[in-house]
């Protein structure tokens, strides 16, 4: 991955929609040469997926810190979690917790019935969940 690639992620981080003649007049390249760099790194899982991500204003958002039990691979849970409706991002972190799940849904009941998925989940000992309140 060289800088012409982190340049275009950078622009689909902030716009998910633009397109590739967009993309390219801002970094410098043809559409093809982005459309090829895209593909490359969607091949490559750099790129894992393109998302829809709502405002707060229009839906709902929470993070959720999840302890496991040891005797459970994180990986595993993680990726259990990742599966499960609603979960937009999962962070395997050092610390007090072992899991950071991003959750958002189009309404606070939606989100609690994520939150509720996730506290089945085999190995799961504790969950603490922020609904958020403003993103900025």
């Amino acid at each position: 991955m060289d800088d012409k690639d982190k340049e275009i992620i950078k622009l689909l981080k902030e716009d998910g929609r633009a397109g590739y003649g967009e993309i390219g007049a801002k970094v410098g390249l043809s559409e093809g040469a982005v459309r090829k760099r895209i593909k490359t790194l969607t091949d490559e899982h750099i790129i894992r997926k393109f998302t829809v991500k709502i405002g707060v204003g229009e839906g709902a958002q929470a993070i959720t810190l999840l302890t496991l039990n040891p005797a459970y691979p994180t990986q595993e849970v993680s990726k259990k979690i990742q599966a499960i409706p609603n979960v937009e991002t999962t962070y395997e972190v050092t610390g007090e917790y072992d899991i950071v799940a991003v959750i958002s849904g189009m309404n606070v009941m939606e989100v609690n019935e994520c939150i509720e998925k996730i506290r089945s989940v085999e190995g799961i000992m504790k969950t603490n969940t922020m609904i958020v309140l403003r993103s900025l």
